[in-house]
């Protein structure tokens, strides 16, 4: 096991310490989230979330797998049995992106704890960087996005960017079972394939330093 775990960290020592990656196309981002099957069946099957979905709370998406994993323990914790991809569009993404607000106070990026107070309430999404992970869902050096979704940007979320919503818990489970084995090589060939996402420079200079 101990050479398998050594395979784990395919990341080069290179990766920026913030960088969006993704499972994307020309006009879509993919992002993951975990539901209780009585959301996430009907998400899946209908390509849209069912009135059980609650509107009025924040949302949170995720660009990466592998966090996703360790979030919904391969979906199997409670509430988080069902694992959707979902796919949104680009434009979409990019607007959260550009209306959101970190949701920590940053020393050196905010101008104080006040102003920060006031943008963070304002704000119809918010980031948080979290520690990207491994197979085995160890922490790497290199940060994740997870955006949080509210008001505006959760209605416009549901009902005008998602272009196809999928069940990928299969694929976790299979992913996960490789992992259990100790055959990494094969459990990393199942990963959707993410990779940096193109931004504009600067055009995340408000969300970290």
């Amino acid at each position: 096991m101990a050479r398998a775990e050594r395979r784990a960290h395919p990341v080069p020592v290179t990766e920026p310490r913030y960088r969006i990656r993704a499972l994307h196309t020309d006009s879509t981002v993919t992002v993951h989230q975990a539901y209780p099957p009585e959301i996430g069946l009907p998400a899946a099957r209908e390509g849209r979330f069912p009135p059980a979905w609650k509107r009025d709370r924040m949302t949170w998406i995720k660009p990466s797998f592998l966090w996703m994993m360790y979030r919904c323990g391969w979906g199997t914790k409670e509430g988080q049995e069902t694992v959707l991809a979902v796919e949104i569009t680009r434009e979409g993404f990019e607007w959260a992106l550009a209306h959101a607000c970190l949701s920590h106070y940053e020393h050196g990026l905010h101008t104080d704890r006040a102003t920060w107070r006031r943008r963070l309430k304002r704000a119809p999404a918010r980031v948080q960087w979290d520690p990207e992970r491994d197979l085995l869902l160890r922490p790497l050096p290199h940060r994740s996005l997870q955006l949080g979704l509210a008001g505006e940007a959760a209605r416009l979320y549901a009902d005008e960017w998602i272009v196809r919503i999928t069940d990928v818990t299969p694929l976790a489970r299979t992913v996960h079972e490789r992992v259990r084995e100790g055959d990494l090589d094969t459990a990393r060939q199942l990963l959707p394939r993410e990779r940096p996402y193109p931004v504009q420079d600067g055009s995340l200079s408000h969300l970290h330093r």
